[in-house]
């Protein structure tokens, strides 16, 4: 076990730390939104120890609170969590194995993906997985149960912008990656248009799927064995 976590060198316990923290600070943001909903506390903070998956998350309450079924919340959580298939398919050896292989599938989710592609070595990969994945379920949770105390009392969550930190530390993690490989950045380009371009017609979660498309240009005539590389 030492063999394993002593792989977390400074630098990557820094980055790991902020995006968790970053993560605690969105959950103030969804907490207090599903306070000013309307729903119990419990219910915002059982929700993401359970689902670990802010956009659905998100999905659902607004869905919920804007008088739709819970049913069509919950198929609308799920087309938007339809990306995790091929996160799968990028980090299968990270998971872990037997029983932990069910905690690990249950950590996974943007930040856990983007820390375990970022490392070439599969060992500092999944150290950067697994310390991320726990550091999110911790301060998620957490974060909703502050920001649902507060919702409260704060009438105007949006207004302090609190869903730019997150995106914003994501971009700086992903940068390295994009300088060095031209195919990685053809497709970070391509699906970013697509998500800005659904984004006024989709609800939240959905054009993040869409972008996902961007992954076909890196199968351009001469360099379709390296598709797969834009996922490592």
């Amino acid at each position: 076990m030492y063999s394993f976590w002593k792989t977390l060198d400074r630098a990557m316990l820094r980055d790991i730390a902020l995006v968790c923290l970053a993560v605690g600070v969105i959950g103030l943001s969804y907490g207090a939104i599903a306070a000013a909903a309307g729903f119990p506390l419990w219910f915002p903070v059982v929700l993401g120890l359970l689902v670990v998956a802010a956009s659905s998350e998100f999905l659902f309450v607004g869905i919920i609170a804007a008088g739709g079924s819970p049913v069509a919340a919950v198929l609308a959580g799920l087309l938007v969590n339809a990306r995790h298939l091929p996160f799968g398919l990028s980090v299968p050896d990270v998971l872990g194995r037997g029983p932990w292989r069910f905690l690990g599938t249950h950590l996974m989710n943007d930040e856990t993906v983007v820390f375990a592609m970022s490392e070439k070595d599969p060992a500092r990969g999944r150290a950067a997985y697994w310390a991320c994945g726990l550091g999110i379920l911790v301060c998620w949770p957490v974060g909703a149960t502050i920001g649902g105390v507060a919702g409260t009392v704060i009438e105007d969550t949006d207004a302090f912008g609190l869903d730019a930190m997150f995106p914003a530390i994501l971009l700086a993690l992903i940068l390295p990656a994009l300088r060095a490989e031209s195919d990685k950045r053809r497709a970070a380009l391509t699906g970013a248009v697509i998500a800005l371009a659904a984004t006024p017609f989709l609800p939240a979660g959905l054009p993040v799927l869409l972008a996902l498309v961007g992954l076909v240009t890196t199968a351009v005539p001469g360099k379709a064995g390296k598709a797969g590389k834009v996922l490592r």
